[in-house]
């Protein structure tokens, strides 16, 4: 399944722009922080859970003393995606501007969790594929609409059922749900605490906090 839109970009980079290589290797900086690099994204219809869940694990993992940095879609618009709306040709460049930003994070040692709607496969897979195999993780917080409807709460649901508001995913614009996610969360069965207990649980098992885990 592909993006009903697709955001031209520039067949090369020009001679002129030359990657700079730091002194300072990923390696280093993740063993300094110890602990393994990864990019936590997660997805899901509005109002599903995802900032709640996502703030919630950030907290356990400073609790365990490890370095994160959590990239939330309303915030990232009040800044570096402030010119972006909400239909798809924007959202799509919305979610390809977050995927290198969050690049950065984790090649900076980081442990980095992003909350977005981020509602195309392909886009999802756009930013999978800017990190290594084992650097992406996509959390998805699968939550039925209905539920959602009834928690609506930026009151976002209502305006878009009434009109107000138009490209809303879920309603007039679709979400093309996860196929095969790294971490299935089910917030309609489950606690927050629950839902970021297995997500900081799976980040264990799996080798990326170096902690004893049975």
């Amino acid at each position: 399944m592909s993006s009903p839109y697709e955001i031209k970009q520039n067949e090369s980079v020009s001679d002129d722009v030359v990657w700079h290589h730091s002194t300072v290797s990923h390696e280093e900086r993740a063993n300094q922080k110890g602990q393994k690099p990864v990019l936590l994204w997660f997805t899901g219809l509005s109002g599903s859970g995802k900032s709640t869940v996502a703030n919630a694990v950030e907290s356990k993992l400073l609790t365990l003393g490890k370095h994160s940095y959590l990239l939330d879609g309303d915030n990232v618009r009040h800044g570096l995606n402030k010119d972006l709306g909400f239909n798809e040709q924007d959202r799509i460049e919305n979610i390809r501007r977050i995927g290198e930003v969050a690049k950065l994070f984790v090649d900076s040692g980081s442990i980095v969790l992003t909350a977005f709607i981020s509602p195309f496969i392909s886009d999802r897979l756009q930013v999978r594929e800017l990190l290594k195999k084992d650097q992406f993780l996509e959390v998805f917080i699968d939550t039925p609409l209905d539920v959602c409807e009834q928690r609506d709460p930026k009151g976002l649901y209502k305006k878009a059922r009434s009109g107000e508001i138009r490209h809303f995913t879920g309603i007039d614009s679709p979400y093309q749900a996860p196929i095969n996610p790294d971490i299935h969360v089910k917030t309609a069965n489950n606690t927050i605490a629950e839902c970021a207990e297995q997500i900081v649980h799976q980040l264990a098992v799996r080798g990326y906090l170096n902690l004893s885990v049975k």
